[in-house]
């Protein structure tokens, strides 16, 4: 009997660690989880003055199958009834695995070739920082790398962030986020 339940348990455990072994991992020297982010990663504009400068981002431990990543940014604090898209970058290269800080500005090209900037709800292409309204609280900040099982989102030249949303999803394999927190008194 004790020798069963010895390998009963072994056998949860190798299940268990294995389980776990290779997941995708998201990282940044930028932003933390459940951490306040700082000012360089607040928009300039709405009447907000920050950097509006996206945060450097590192992952690893993509699972098999993967063919491209995406990065979201996503308030779903925003008091707009669907939150607020800050941020999508899609048909990123699975050899690419960092995202330099300022990489989702649209004049300093530091986004991988071939990738996509998806017009955020500002109404602009590319990152757009926090701006969450003068003392409605904390808000959250979910930063997600996708893994995903296509090369390549079939979005037109014009995609909304509701439509490379869904497209993310739906070939998403495997995600990693981390959630920072932004408010203005």
């Amino acid at each position: 009997m004790l020798k069963s339940l010895t390998l009963l348990w072994a056998l949860i455990i190798g299940l268990s660690t294995s389980v776990f072994a290779g997941s995708l991992n998201l990282s940044s020297e930028d932003i933390s989880q459940g951490e306040f982010m700082s000012k360089a990663q607040e928009f300039n504009g709405f009447g907000c003055t920050g950097g509006d400068i996206s945060p450097q981002l590192k992952w690893s431990d993509a699972p098999e199958g993967t063919k491209s990543f995406a990065i979201t940014a996503y308030d779903p604090d925003a008091p707009t009834g669907s939150g607020w898209w800050h941020w999508q970058l899609v048909n990123i290269p699975s050899n690419v695995t960092e995202l330099a800080s300022g990489a989702g500005s649209t004049k300093k090209e530091l986004a991988p070739k071939g990738s996509m900037q998806i017009e955020n709800d500002y109404g602009s292409r590319g990152f757009g920082g926090a701006c969450p309204p003068p003392g409605h609280g904390i808000h959250h900040y979910r930063y997600t790398v996708h893994a995903l099982s296509v090369e390549k989102l079939a979005l037109p030249e014009n995609a909304s962030g509701a439509l490379a949303g869904y497209m993310i999803n739906a070939n998403t394999i495997e995600t990693s986020t981390i959630e920072s927190l932004y408010k203005r008194d």
